[in-house]
């Protein structure tokens, strides 16, 4: 993880931004020697968020805690990929 100042980061920020985001590199923003915001890429949120998903479903998968769940023809349907 790169580390910057803000003061130094201010005159770099677009760059700074399309690193994050073509290069998925994290890069934390200091104020004083302490990280204060991080700059990352949206992929890598959505993919801590399908993690976070997976993780959940096999948690409660052991549990027995699972839910009915919806019936493939109806997912295709709400997501438009079938005709009602």
């Amino acid at each position: 993880m790169t580390q910057i100042a803000i003061s130094a980061a201010r005159s770099q920020l677009g760059d700074l931004v399309r690193r994050a985001a073509h290069s998925r590199e994290t890069i934390a923003l200091t104020d004083h020697g302490h990280v204060a915001a991080l700059l990352v890429s949206p992929q890598v949120i959505e993919d801590l968020e399908d993690a976070l998903a997976v993780a959940d479903y096999q948690r409660r998968k052991a549990e027995g805690t699972l839910g009915e769940g919806i019936p493939m023809a109806e997912v295709r349907r709400r997501l438009g990929l079938e005709k009602p």
